[in-house]
């Protein structure tokens, strides 16, 4: 707790370490700017410095919260030094623990710093390599993601399914909102691997299937140029589960876009109209990310961003048979808590995801 009262030239540790100095210029810029009269000559650039506002304000009022409470603990500490007292040793070291835990998750939310981080994810889970297995497999992922969710309090929406023959998705869309949604489940884009017994397999053998997880972050219609003579808008009814309101309207939309061969579809919304919306947030992200990857050239190739959901580029692998453990090739964080992981505790892979350097590779060779 001394630490984090030590001083780096007039400023704490805690101050230096989370660099508050730079945090408070970027803001009192913002602040100049926002108060000029010609910030709305531009809205869509006017909106985003205002949303830059706010997210470093927000990011800087927790750190005063955490100083002071570092200045409490350690007031309290220096008296009991003085003074012995069992019960107010035993509030402060509770205090202490609940001092530290909020200082490591203020530093995850710091290392969300990225262009897209603080916005909404667009998730699509495809099934792979391995049949009905990986079908399966991909909902099972989508179950994960959705416990996810819910334990952050993250509002999940299905835009669109596709049912395999047996079971499970060959693919399944989802969009999560809430602070940060893309900056977490950013960890999450890749392929993953399960190893168990297959329960489709009368002799009880072990299979290996895979799925690919592609995380988006959701885009605003001023962000992306689309030209409405180049898209192609199809309605159609809805299939997969839906009970019998799919079976009779044509609310299920998929936009083409012309230029790329980029297709969306989304279709579980009763509303055409919702649906259609939905849709155009899909395009919307991928046309985005096509921007990204030809600016990047083969950077995405080399990190195993692309290719097929196979052996040999996943991320991370789930295995249930002959022993549980789930590992994350990229850190190598595992836990054997597989039935914990299943159920959305994938919090730890996700902080040594983004406590780890960058350069490292995303893929097992």
């Amino acid at each position: 707790m001394k630490r984090c009262l030590s001083r780096v030239g007039g400023w704490t540790l805690l101050e230096v370490i989370f660099d508050l100095p730079k945090l408070r210029s970027q803001i009192a810029d913002l602040e100049r700017l926002a108060e000029s009269p010609d910030l709305w000559s531009n809205p869509s650039e006017a909106q985003t410095k205002l949303k830059q506002l706010s997210r470093l304000k927000a990011r800087v009022a927790p750190l005063h919260q955490l100083q002071k409470t570092c200045d409490d603990v350690h007031e309290f500490y220096e008296l009991l030094a003085l003074e012995p007292n069992e019960e107010l040793e035993a509030e402060t070291d509770r205090m202490a623990i609940e001092f530290l835990k909020a200082l490591d998750a203020y530093e995850i939310e710091t290392l969300l710093s990225g262009e897209h981080d603080g916005r909404n994810a667009l998730v699509e889970i495809n099934a792979g390599a391995g049949g009905s297995e990986a079908c399966d497999w991909a909902s099972m992922l989508f179950r994960l993601y959705t416990r996810w969710a819910e334990r952050h309090g993250f509002k999940v929406d299905l835009l669109s399914e596709n049912p395999g023959d047996v079971a499970g998705y060959r693919s399944v869309n989802m969009q999560v909102t809430g602070d940060n949604a893309y900056g977490y489940l950013k960890a999450e884009h890749g392929v993953h691997r399960l190893v168990r017994i297959s329960p489709f397999d009368a002799s009880a053998r072990r299979h290996t299937s895979f799925a690919k997880v592609e995380v988006l972050p959701e885009i605003e219609e001023t962000e992306v140029t689309i030209d409405p003579s180049e898209l192609k808008v199809e309605t159609l009814r809805a299939g997969g589960a839906g009970g019998q309101h799919v079976n009779k309207t044509e609310s299920a939309v998929r936009i083409t876009h012309l230029p790329t061969g980029i297709v969306v579809q989304c279709q579980n919304e009763r509303s055409q109209h919702k649906n259609r919306a939905a849709a155009m947030s899909v395009l919307l992200a991928r046309l985005a990310n096509l921007e990204r990857e030809q600016a990047e050239g083969k950077a995405n190739a080399m990190r195993g961003e692309g290719g097929p959901a196979e052996w040999g580029r996943q991320i991370r692998s789930y295995v249930m048979q002959p022993y549980t453990m789930v590992k994350d090739h990229r850190t190598g964080y595992e836990t054997g808590n597989v039935i914990g992981v299943m159920d959305g505790e994938i919090d730890g892979f996700i902080e040594a995801y983004l406590k780890r350097p960058p350069a490292e590779d995303d893929f097992i060779e």
